[in-house]
This record gives structure tokens, C-alpha cells and sequence, in this order.
């Protein structure tokens, strides 16, 4: 974010409104879309029913002004000063006028003490009754200088109120000064709005119904508009997955225009992600080649010597050679988690694992007793299943005196657990930390490096794993071994 100056503030700016409304996580574009575009929808057709009830009203009523207008003009030509002063109307050729309670009617008035209006002739159309006069008329008229002042009748228009045969009218007065006469006249026309008001309502009616359906049919169709459109980017998302959880290994439907871009890409980065994988795994190879082989070279010299000093070589040599395959492992088995797609069923590597140690372990008569659902698969390599596999059941073959149990299952959250157990002495519960540990061996007189459980602890962390021991119902140890896995 920048000053005034254009420098730097060191504040990161805030996301603007929009991007910040449509960037928030754990919402629905998709709902979101179709709120938006609701709203948009909803007002315009409100502002669009409102304008045209409007326009259709006031041109009605100027239609009326029109009328009443001329009816003005024909009662100011047949009105007539004497020479008192007095005021005759003549015929007037209307015959809505002539006749009581017609709907149409004309009055002729002047401006009182008082500053009121005090009517002079009415048409026979009133039957006695009054125009109704709003008290600032006068002054109004006064102001527009002849010009023609329309207004709605307040006792049509105020509930409970009784204008002639009680209906609306739309009254029209102006202000004239006639010859033979110092005083203005005032000429009134009122005419029943009622048909006016009825139309107005109905042309409202049909045109709210027409926007309302109008405004449901556009929902809808940005509803489908939204889902269809969208509809590849779920596609897509749901290939993603499946590449994610090793179904598919690349992205391989065709898409629109728009988003087939964002699909390859996609493989790009997979095919991106393989090779480097496969460099690293070559990289490795070489790394081990070029350590082995000096170190093989050295334990043959060492044991075609005798002596302390070759001893001594040959056992740190040995060392060094597990340290080097401990460290080619945890590189390999960290190049292959960042592999996508990879997936070995379960069910043939603990077959497989469970033969060739109860024939490893004949003399002792281990039995190896295992369980796995036929569709259960773990989500990585065959050769990473069989080193996490192999060591826990070597280590409880070892350990075991007759009996090694297996069970393997999901967990419905896209990881399984494999559960080795033994009937052997257990581990103290102080000791379990530690047996994790690189190098850690519990008892010196049993073979190996005592870098079988760690091995299966930092394979287990690549693939975002882990592993816990604990007491087992057949008297020795348990292993639990938490790993991603295919999702059904």
C-alpha cells in the first residue's frame, strides 16, 4: 500500500470490496453468483414496475388535464361581466355538465376577504354540491399568472371522505382576468378520476404479474446459467481428486474454451512433479552406487585381514553402510510421497510379507495370522508398503514366541490403520519412545542395526503417517500404523 507520496506505507493493503466478498473462504461462489445476480434482477424490475405504473398514471392524467382544460376554456367563453360586475355563464356544450352527478363539473369563483375562494356560478352537473378548494390554491393561482393548476380532490383521496357521489375527481383551476371586470375570476373543472384509478390499478396488476414472472424466469435461468457454467469447473475439481487420491494420474476429459487452459496446466505441473521425482530417485541411485561400492571394497579388505585394527574398520564400516542405506531409504521413500497417483492394494503385500517370514521364522514356529478387506489399498508405493510391512512383522517375529496377529482396515477419512500385535515379552512403556528412535536397539543379542522402527517412523512421516505402540491383548507389543489410503 502506498501513501500520498506514492512511497511505501509497509501496511499490506486490504483486498478491495469485491474481491474481498467473493474471496472468502468457506462460502459459495456458485450461491453467491446467484444472490448477486437475484438482487440485480429483483431491483431492476422493482425500479422497472415502479416507472411504468408511474409513466402510465401521469399520462392518464394528463389525458384528463387535456379534457379539463377545455372545458375551462369553453365556460371562460361562455362567462360574461356586466356592467356591476356580476358574472353570467351562458351555455355551456357539454353534456355531462348539464345533467346532475355526471361526473364532470365546472365552477367559477373569486377571491374572497378573506383569501378564500367563495363560489359564484356552479354547473347543474353539482346539484348543489362544492368543489373541494385546498386553502393554498389562491396563492397558488395568483403565482402562476393564468396558468392551469391541477390537483387531486382530497375528499376522493382522504378516507371517509364524500366528494360528489363519493368518487375521486381530478380538478383543474385557473386564474382569469375578464374584461369589464377589476377582479380576477377563478374557472374550476373537475372530472371523476375513478375510471383513471381503475385502469392505473389494473395496468399495475398485470405489469407486476408480468415482471414477476418475468423476475422468476430470469432467477431460474441464471440458477441453471450458474450451474451449467460451473459444472466443468466441478468436473475438473473432481478429476483433481482423483489424481489426489490416486484413481486417475492425469487430468483427461477435454473442456471449454476457458478452462481447458487450467486443465493443462494442471498436467503440466504433474508431469513437472514426475520428473522431479524421477531426478531425485536418480540421483539417489547414484549417490548409492558411488558409497557402496567404496564401502564394499573396504569390508572385503577388512575381512581378508586379522587383527584389531581390521576389526575395527570392518564393524564401522558396517555401520557406515547401514547409515548409508537408512538415509538412501528415508530419501527414497521422501521423492516417492511427493508422488501423486501411486496405489498399492494391501491385501497381496501382507500375503506376501506374512509367507516368507513364517518361512524366515520356521524354527520358531511363528504363525502369522493377518486380516484385510479385499478393496482396501494404501496410497503410495509397492516398494514403501513393503518396507513399513517388513520391518514391523520382522520386528514382531523376532519378538514373538508362537504368534504374530495382522489386521488392516479404513478409517473412512482417507487414511487406513494396519495393527501388528505379538505374543512376545512386550516393551516397557518407558522404552516405547526410545525404540522409535534412529539406531535404538533394545537388546544387544538380536541382529540387526536397530534401525527398523525408525525407518518405519520417518517412511510413515512422508506420507503424513504416523505410528504409536502400545500394550497388545496377546501379551506382548503393538504397533499402530496410521497411512493415507484410497478413498472409496
Amino acid at each position: 500500500m502506498t501513501d500520498g507520496s506514492g512511497g511505501e506505507t509497509g501496511v499490506a493493503s486490504e483486498p478491495r470490496t469485491w474481491g474481498r466478498w467473493f474471496g472468502r473462504p468457506g462460502r459459495s461462489l456458485t450461491r453467491r453468483l446467484i444472490w448477486l445476480a437475484s438482487a440485480w434482477i429483483v431491483l431492476a424490475l422493482v425500479l422497472t414496475g415502479w416507472a411504468l405504473t408511474n409513466q402510465y398514471q401521469e399520462s392518464s392524467l394528463r389525458r384528463l388535464g387535456d379534457v379539463l382544460a377545455n372545458t375551462i376554456d369553453q365556460v371562460v367563453l361562455a362567462t360574461n361581466a356586466g356592467a356591476d360586475g356580476r358574472l353570467t355563464v351562458g351555455e355551456v356544450k357539454d353534456d355531462r355538465t348539464l345533467s346532475p352527478l355526471q361526473g364532470k363539473y365546472w365552477a367559477v369563483a373569486e377571491p374572497g376577504q378573506d383569501g378564500r375562494l367563495r363560489i359564484l356560478v356552479r354547473s347543474p352537473s353539482l346539484a348543489g354540491e362544492s368543489l373541494t378548494i385546498p386553502d393554498e390554491l389562491p396563492a397558488r393561482l395568483a403565482a402562476a399568472r393564468g396558468a392551469i393548476i391541477s390537483y387531486n380532490d382530497p375528499d376522493g383521496l382522504r378516507p371517509g371522505g364524500e366528494g360528489p357521489l363519493g368518487v375521486p375527481l381530478r380538478v383543474a383551476a385557473s386564474m382569469k382576468q375578464l374584461p369589464g371586470r377589476a377582479e380576477p375570476v377563478v374557472f374550476l373543472a373537475g372530472i371523476d378520476r375513478s375510471n383513471i384509478d381503475r385502469d392505473t390499478q389494473q395496468f399495475a396488476t398485470f405489469t407486476w404479474t408480468a415482471l414477476l414472472i418475468l423476475g422468476l424466469g430470469l432467477v431460474i435461468a441464471v440458477f441453471l446459467q450458474v450451474q451449467i457454467g460451473l459444472r466443468p469447473l466441478y468436473a475438473l475439481r473432481n478429476e483433481i481428486a482423483d489424481v489426489r487420491m490416486g484413481r486417475a494420474s492425469r487430468i483427461a476429459r477435454s473442456y471449454p474454451l476457458e478452462i481447458q487452459p487450467l486443465a493443462e496446466q494442471v498436467n503440466r505441473l504433474l508431469d513437472h512433479n514426475q520428473e522431479t521425482v524421477e531426478r531425485q530417485r536418480t540421483h539417489v541411485g547414484n549417490l548409492a552406487h558411488a558409497l557402496k561400492t567404496p564401502l564394499s571394497v573396504m569390508l572385503a579388505e577388512a575381512g581378508q585381514q586379522k587383527g584389531p585394527l581390521p576389526d575395527i574398520v570392518r564393524r564401522q564400516t558396517e555401520v557406515m553402510k547401514a547409515q548409508v542405506d537408512h538415509h538412501l531409504r528415508r530419501a527414497r521413500a521422501a521423492a516417492r510421497a511427493q508422488m501423486l497417483g501411486e496405489i498399492t492394494p494391501i491385501e497381496p503385500v501382507l500375503d506376501e510379507m506374512a509367507v516368507m517370514l513364517e518361512r524366515v521364522f520356521e524354527e520358531k514356529g511363528v504363525v502369522i495370522d493377518w486380516r484385510s478387506p479385499e478393496n482396501l489399498a494404501f496410497r503410495g508405493e509397492r516398494q514403501d508398503l513393503q518396507e513399513l510391512l517388513g520391518n514391523l512383522l520382522e520386528n514382531a517375529c523376532k519378538w514373538a514366541r508362537r504368534r504374530v496377529r495382522v489386521s488392516a482396515g479404513s478409517t473412512g477419512l482417507g487414511q487406513m490403520i494396519v495393527v501388528v500385535e505379538d505374543d512376545g515379552p512386550g516393551l516397557p512403556e518407558d522404552q516405547r519412545e526410545a525404540a522409535l528412535q534412529r539406531g535404538s536397539r533394545m537388546d544387544e543379542t538380536t541382529p540387526g542395526s536397530g534401525l527398523g522402527l525408525s525407518i518405519v517412523v520417518e517412511l510413515t512421516r512422508a506420507y503424513g503417517g504416523r505410528v504409536s505402540l502400545s500394550d497388545s491383548e496377546l501379551g506382548g507389543l503393538k504397533a499402530v500404523l496410521e497411512l493415507p489410503a484410497l478413498e472409496a
